[in-house]
């Protein structure tokens, strides 16, 4: 509800739709920001200058002129699971709470019951990869994952150390779509 509040009185500040879009452009980050936490209520994760400035755009336009129609609302709710996080998160916050089921991790998986990411396989796993000639091995441990005595926060810090580039670690080590080359200790 405190949304709908928010939405209201957005559209009585924003009646001059132009002036507003082209306030938008001479706006540091830290104001676009503020602004973003005015329309939307909550506080923006981004500092990308651009993403904001079309960010807020799309909020001015949709609060000043309307948002999505309701048979396009109705075609996002009948996609369901293909839809982005925050379009799921969103749906859930607009529906009643006692109608929900609770909402699942990123990416359909729950955490594990440890608290660890469920895609991680079981702890003592190693997991090896051979890269340029050399095969590396990593242990999932509890605290993280260890390579050569070292533990680390992820496996993409350590694709990142084995490789001198951004890696996701998962898809490094062949974890997804189930292609593990894990050996069980």
């Amino acid at each position: 509800m405190a949304k709908r509040g928010i939405a209201r009185a957005a559209r009585k500040e924003l009646a001059d739709l132009p002036q507003q879009l082209a306030a938008l452009a001479s706006m540091s980050v830290p104001e676009l920001a503020e602004k973003y936490q005015e329309l939307y209520g909550e506080p923006t994760r981004s500092r990308n200058r651009d993403y904001l400035k079309k960010r807020l755009a799309f909020r001015i336009q949709e609060l000043t002129e309307g948002g999505l129609s309701t048979r396009a609302v109705a075609r996002i709710a009948e996609l369901g699971d293909k839809l982005p996080e925050r379009w799921r998160m969103r749906q859930v916050e607009d529906a009643k709470p006692s109608a929900l089921p609770p909402p699942a991790a990123v990416g359909g998986r729950a955490p594990a019951a440890d608290g660890r990411d469920a895609r991680l396989p079981p702890q003592g796993t190693v997991l090896t990869r051979v890269f340029k000639g050399t095969q590396h091995r990593v242990t999932v441990r509890e605290g993280g994952i260890e390579y050569e005595g070292q533990l680390h926060r992820s496996l993409s810090s350590v694709a990142k150390l084995i490789t001198g580039t951004a890696w996701n670690g998962f898809t490094f080590f062949n974890l997804k779509d189930g292609g593990s080359k894990a050996v069980a200790r």
